[in-house]
């Protein structure tokens, strides 16, 4: 009886250490460094790191957007402002502080011939001038065909005299050289080169245009 006790003692002892190894065993496996980072979970990507540079490219996409140079929408663009009668374009002209030469000349040529004129007889007198300039008859400047000799009955020993600048009849004149220079006003005596007083009547055998104020215009 005694015998079967001691083996069964043994066998029990022997049970009991096999089972402290093999849990110890497990427990040293689990604490090692290789096998924890295996089953280490991965951390998800929150939501707020996944949209972390939306904010800033909507910033960088608006400033770029603030400093962008405007685009003008040429089909919506409206055009210049016509003038409806030629004293609203006068009233639209702005007078130079430095007339050129050739605006100058054209200019005293509708003081002195046309001043007190309507502003359509002074045109008038503007169209004549340039369309000697342009004719090939006469001198190939607006200087040259005002100062051309026995031509201008104001031009005297190859000037013409002094004008008030401040005056109104100077600031049209200039008004009117600038539009006719333009071409920005059709006149009826387009391509007339001599032009009369209506007092005089010097039996000119060429063809009449028309009669604007004190003058009478031929081509």
């Amino acid at each position: 009886m005694s015998k079967i006790l001691k083996a069964a003692s043994m066998a029990a002892v022997a049970l009991y250490s096999i089972a402290t190894i093999a849990f110890t065993d497990a427990s040293a496996a689990l604490a090692s460094p290789l096998i924890a980072d295996m089953i280490q979970p991965v951390p998800a990507q929150s939501s707020e790191q996944t949209d972390s540079s939306a904010p800033q490219d909507a910033v960088e996409a608006i400033a770029d957007a603030g400093t962008a140079p405007q685009q003008i929408d040429t089909q919506t663009a409206q055009p210049p402002l016509k003038a409806e009668s030629l004293a609203q374009l006068v009233s639209m002209s702005d007078i130079p502080a430095e007339i050129d030469e050739e605006t100058r000349c054209l200019a005293g040529a509708v003081y002195f011939e046309s001043k007190g004129e309507t502003l359509n007889g002074q045109l008038a007198v503007a169209k004549v001038v340039i369309a000697r300039r342009d004719s090939g008859r006469f001198a190939s400047s607006l200087c040259g065909v005002v100062y051309q000799p026995s031509q201008f009955s104001f031009v005297r020993g190859g000037r013409m005299p002094a004008i008030p600048a401040s005056s109104q009849d100077w600031k049209e004149a200039v008004a009117i050289a600038q539009i006719a220079m333009k071409d920005a006003w059709d006149s009826p005596v387009e391509g007339a080169l001599f032009f009369h007083a209506r007092h005089v009547s010097p039996g000119w055998r060429m063809q009449r245009l028309a009669a604007v104020d004190n003058h009478v215009f031929y081509r």
